[in-house]
């Protein structure tokens, strides 16, 4: 079900001309270890004030609004929340608002997904987010990109979270460097034995 609604997504969005990439558990699903995830999450290259379009695009998909007033909900949150009403699966589509998300979602790759190609976050990108999210989860994610990944380009990855870590106060640098060496170790084990 999840090939097909991501197929859908990607389908409406392209032929609405609205860029967009799949970040999250969807993203992990393609450059790192499988796991449980029950949502889609697709950044778009838009602005509240251009929720309308997004919404027409939804409403192609089938998808249902979680939402009363999308206008409102949008310009607080820059969150869409839908979900396909069949299967129950929630679909958050998420507005763009930096220029770090607008790069990436022009950094994104078009992966086959069953039958579609789908704009995919670049594993940098899934990094990315991962490490400044910061939960368990996200952590264990990180590891198995990182892992299945090892040509991710360090440069990058290591630039944005420098930027983010001087306007959000966190150690981003040093979580990823942290998860580097754990990851070059694990990798070293695995040769190895």
């Amino acid at each position: 079900m999840f090939q097909e609604l991501l197929g859908k997504i990607g389908r409406a969005l392209d032929a609405h001309d609205i860029a967009y990439m799949v970040i999250g558990g969807q993203a992990v699903l393609v450059y790192g270890e499988p796991r449980l995830t029950k949502d889609i999450d697709v950044t778009v290259a838009k602005v509240p004030e251009e929720v309308e379009e997004v919404i027409e695009a939804v409403h192609e998909m089938g998808l249902e609004i979680l939402v009363d007033d999308a206008d409102g909900f949008v310009s607080q949150t820059y969150v869409l929340p839908t979900h396909e009403p069949s299967s129950g699966i929630r679909v958050d589509f998420i507005f763009s608002s930096s220029d770090y998300e607008r790069q990436a979602i022009r950094r994104a790759r078009s992966v086959r997904i069953g039958k579609a190609f789908v704009r995919v976050a670049a594993p940098e990108d899934v990094v990315i987010h991962k490490i400044v999210a910061g939960r368990s989860r996200d952590i264990e994610d990180t590891k198995g990109v990182l892992l299945k990944n090892p040509d991710v380009d360090t440069d990058y990855i290591r630039r944005w979270l420098g930027r983010f870590e001087q306007a959000l106060s966190q150690p981003f640098r040093r979580r990823f460097e942290e998860l580097l060496k754990q990851v070059q170790k694990q990798d070293e084990n695995l040769e190895g034995g």
